[in-house]
């Protein structure tokens, strides 16, 4: 009898002590966050997508009840950025801002220290913004329809500028290409004001740029909005035709910025951070300041932002290989 006390009390020791060896891991989940949590943005300060984080970050700061500050990791293709999350501590603690570039990429480099699809836990897209074809405001192209039939017209004649090959203009030039069955050359530039320069100087006909950046130059009647390549008109630019409406049927390409965590990040933790991302992007104060930036917020589940990494990994693949745009 007394050994039959004893294994009833050892069992029951065990399960308590099972128990408490449980709580601190439930504990955890339900105090996240008890530090400040981490962005790392793959660009340098100042720049849409990391004004995008910034504003993002002070407004879920407010929810989480911790600081979360931005570390500017920028990088070729935001190799750097991604392979510091991916390594990370899968706590919720250290964040990528993600990109349409991240879906570049998985494609542009011949290896990669991650998997682009695998090892990271998306949070939410945060928001969208647009890419545009411009023209000289004393150039030949008036409207993105003049463009188009003089493309049609004279094979190999019209030149469009981008930044650098690989990036989401280059590519996007690519793909206008493809879509409309048009032959025009994509002259790459290293850098923005070098577009500009030769688009002002007639050394291009026209060039596809992040709509943002460039809204000072249309103000100043530098440059003209040919059309916006997104599924909609810009809210900025109203009387601007997208791509689709110009004839090329079903164009829709955009620039997009989210938030994804070391994959393995508990669903909880990660739960909470798209709450917070969500919350963040239906202020007010945020929508009006990402407005102000020519970003339209806009936010989903982890699942629709993996979805939308998985399809434009694969349709900048297919660009990259269709192009013939060497492995980095």
């Amino acid at each position: 009898m007394p050994m039959h006390n004893f294994s009833f009390h050892f069992s029951r020791r065990h399960v308590l002590a099972a128990c408490l060896a449980a709580l601190p891991l439930a504990a955890v989940a339900q105090a996240f966050p008890t530090k400040p949590v981490r962005i790392v943005v793959p660009f340098g300060a100042g720049g849409v997508a990391d004004l995008t984080a910034r504003t993002v970050a002070q407004k879920m700061a407010e929810g989480l009840g911790q600081p979360v500050v931005i570390d500017n990791k920028p990088g070729a293709g935001g190799v750097v950025a991604g392979d510091i999350v991916a390594k990370a501590e899968p706590d919720g603690y250290t964040l990528l801002l993600m990109s349409n570039g991240t879906a570049v990429s998985a494609n542009l480099f011949k290896t990669l220290p991650f998997d682009t699809l695998k090892d990271f836990a998306p949070v939410s897209t945060l928001g969208y913004f647009d890419l545009a074809v411009v023209a000289a405001e004393n150039g030949r192209f008036k409207t993105m329809g003049e463009l188009l039939a003089f493309a049609k017209a004279n094979p190999g004649k019209l030149n469009l500028g981008t930044v650098n090959i690989g990036s989401t203009q280059n590519l996007a030039a690519e793909l206008l290409k493809t879509s409309a069955g048009l032959d025009f050359q994509v002259v790459p530039f290293n850098g923005s004001p070098a577009v500009l320069n030769a688009l002002r100087g007639g050394q291009i006909d026209a060039s596809i740029e992040i709509l943002g950046p460039m809204m000072g130059q249309i103000s100043a009647k530098a440059v003209r909005p040919l059309a916006v390549m997104g599924d909609h008109r810009a809210t900025v630019l109203p009387a601007v035709p997208t791509l689709a409406e110009s004839g090329v049927a079903k164009f829709n390409v955009s620039s997009w910025n989210a938030l994804a965590a070391p994959a393995k990040t508990p669903r909880d933790v990660v739960a909470r951070l798209n709450r917070e991302a969500l919350a963040a992007l239906n202020s007010p104060d945020v929508r009006k300041r990402l407005e102000d930036l020519n970003v339209a917020a806009r936010g989903s589940t982890p699942e629709q932002l993996a979805e939308l990494l998985a399809s434009d990994t694969k349709r900048w693949g297919d660009v990259i290989t269709q192009a013939k745009i060497p492995r980095q």
